[in-house]
């Protein structure tokens, strides 16, 4: 038993959407599968996730109790109490946690007692094509591919809408008080217009000329950089004013099909503004603007550090493997646009 969900890229609005600016991902095919496979004499579930851990067991009884814990903690963190990264002992935690949030969301006709709703033992495993720390959503995306495989498995689906919801809802564990742009591109698929929590499906295909390039996993996590961007720049409306309207203008050119290469190059400034465009990346894009193209960190980047994770790139009439043969630590290809959000792939 098997599903699929896509990972995904932020053209425009990292940041800035926490503060109520618009925000434009788009889902893309590199995916997240998490499979399923039984095991009658055992009375847990077993996780075993392709470069991320190397298996925890978790007995069915306490997945309730994994709930409430991860729950306090995140408490603590609102209060300041705790580090966004001490609410994860190991990351199976998350998706185990995923599940068990499923289970108490889903009334089952019939099942009196709470031991009835536990899942059958079995071993749950994952592998992604994501590279961790990119900023292309591996998060989200294993969230919302164990959501759709234990929809399957308990036979409740939930609606895209709700799927959407539990895929934020369990994000924030990981992210802190992060945006709702990762749960929109790997619940709905394609390319989404994300503001003040409300998404909006666009009619616009990426079209040609968009890379990705990854630099390294940064030395921070997403929360961690979200938090800082928080304490440093979170009252300066006008900044975030200028983030919304780059991006308002990103969806009109792109939707007349226009070249959009000095919208990503006045992006780009912003994000040097707020101080997650590490030093290497800065050298690195502006290589590529004296090309004569255009590129940005796409994610939470990094305020410390030499690695900001994802870089963005828009080229559309130039060979971009020209500039990668000085670059062969990086890893790169073309963005490929995935129309499907999470989905349950077979038996």
């Amino acid at each position: 038993m098997r599903a699929c969900a896509p990972g995904k890229i932020i053209l425009s609005g990292e940041h800035s959407v926490v503060y109520g600016a618009q925000a434009v991902a788009v889902a893309v095919r590199k995916h997240t599968v998490v499979s399923f496979r039984p095991l009658s004499e055992s009375k847990t579930i077993n996780t075993l996730f392709s470069g991320i851990s190397s298996g925890v067991h978790y007995p069915l009884n306490a997945l309730g109790s994994l709930k409430k814990k991860l729950d306090s903690r995140f408490d603590d963190f609102l209060q300041g109490q705790l580090p966004i990264q001490q609410i994860l002992n190991k990351p199976d935690d998350l998706l185990i946690y995923t599940l068990s949030s499923l289970i108490h969301h889903l009334p089952v006709p019939g099942r009196a007692s709470s031991q009835s709703y536990l899942p059958m033992p079995g071993r749950l495993s994952s592998h992604s094509d994501l590279p961790l720390g990119a900023g292309m959503g591996s998060s989200a995306s294993a969230i919302a591919a164990t959501l759709v495989l234990y929809e399957h498995l308990l036979e409740k689906p939930l609606s895209i809408d709700q799927r959407f919801e539990m895929v934020r809802f369990c994000e924030r564990l990981q992210h802190g008080r992060g945006s709702a742009i990762d749960a929109a591109a790997v619940t709905y698929g394609g390319m989404n217009h994300i503001q003040n929590q409300q998404v909006r499906k666009l009619d616009i295909s990426l079209g040609p000329g968009w890379y990705w390039v990854f630099t390294g996993k940064p030395m921070v996590s997403t929360g961690e950089c979200v938090q800082f961007v928080r304490q440093t720049h979170e009252a300066d409306t006008i900044l975030w004013d200028e983030f919304s309207g780059i991006t308002e203008q990103l969806i009109h050119e792109m939707a007349a099909h226009h070249a959009v290469i000095e919208l990503i190059r006045e992006n780009h400034q912003l994000l040097k503004r707020i101080g997650v465009v590490p030093c290497s990346a800065s050298r690195f894009i502006e290589r590529i603007e004296r090309a004569g193209g255009a590129a940005k960190i796409s994610g939470a980047g990094a305020h410390k550090g030499d690695t900001a994770g994802l870089v963005l790139a828009y080229w559309p009439d130039g060979d971009f493997s020209e500039i990668m043969t000085e670059y062969p630590g990086y890893r790169w290809g073309s963005v490929e646009e995935d129309l499907q959000g999470a989905r349950y792939i077979g038996d």
